[in-house]
């Protein structure tokens, strides 16, 4: 997930998780408590096994505002030097759409999904990449949004 922006929107940058606590349940959306699920890739814990829980992980990153780790998720050739978070946006939930290889198996991956948030959502195609064994997203597109 990148950090596109409306424009009109204030923007700030923010310190890993300074401004928002670690909820209870994941915002990813899977049925688990946040610590158990992205909050483990968050943490180091873990690394995500699939192009699919990374985009989860960073869709929470951008929920709790975790730049340290949006940026060490991010491809070294693609990563911006800081994450600039909206303080204003509010993330309401995640729908996968679609995805494409990304599997413990593959080298590379692509992950279609809306991002909802407070008065909208966004629909992105990601793609990701293996790089020394981890997932890390490469970049993203923005295809027409038909809102189905």
């Amino acid at each position: 997930m990148s950090s596109r922006r409306s424009g009109s929107r204030a923007r700030s940058k923010s310190a890993s998780r300074a401004s928002s606590p670690a909820p209870r349940t994941c915002p990813c959306g899977l049925p688990q408590a946040y610590e158990d699920c992205c909050g483990r890739y968050h943490s180091g814990g873990a690394a995500a096994p699939t192009a699919e829980a990374l985009m989860r992980s960073r869709y929470s990153a951008f929920v709790v505002r975790d730049e340290a780790y949006l940026l060490r998720s991010w491809h070294p050739r693609t990563r911006p030097a800081d994450v600039a978070f909206d303080t204003t946006m509010r993330w309401t939930g995640l729908e996968i759409l679609e995805t494409r290889d990304g599997s413990p198996f593959h080298t590379t991956g692509t992950v279609t999904f809306r991002a909802s948030y407070r008065g909208g959502s966004m629909l992105e195609r990601s793609r990701f990449e293996r790089v020394a064994g981890a997932w890390v997203y490469v970049d993203g597109e923005f295809p027409a949004d038909d809102g189905a």
